[in-house]
């Protein structure tokens, strides 16, 4: 199984949904400037909802995102459910 080659308490965002089992890792970005974000089926999440943690809060949290690790700066994967296989999109 892949591995990320962060230290497992980088900071990376989720939101609330996720952190309280509400809802599934569906959507992760590789943001251009190295941070990474673990989000939900929710849109248009408010800032007061998004939580900072560690990666490796992530990764117990769900360790289907160990397989998208080596996910490239400036790319996003996404799934329609935790069930279902991670897409890759490239940026424009």
């Amino acid at each position: 199984m892949k591995k990320f080659e962060l230290p497992l308490n980088t900071a990376v965002f989720t939101t609330k949904y996720v952190m309280e089992g509400l809802s599934k890792i569906i959507y992760v970005s590789h943001d251009d400037d190295g941070d990474w974000q673990f989000h939900g089926k929710e849109e248009n999440v408010p800032d007061s909802d998004i939580r900072i943690i560690g990666l490796g809060e992530i990764i117990e949290l769900d360790e289907s995102v160990l397989e998208i690790a080596d996910l490239p700066m400036g790319f996003e994967a996404i799934r329609n459910s935790s069930d279902d296989a991670w897409q890759i999109v490239s940026p424009n």
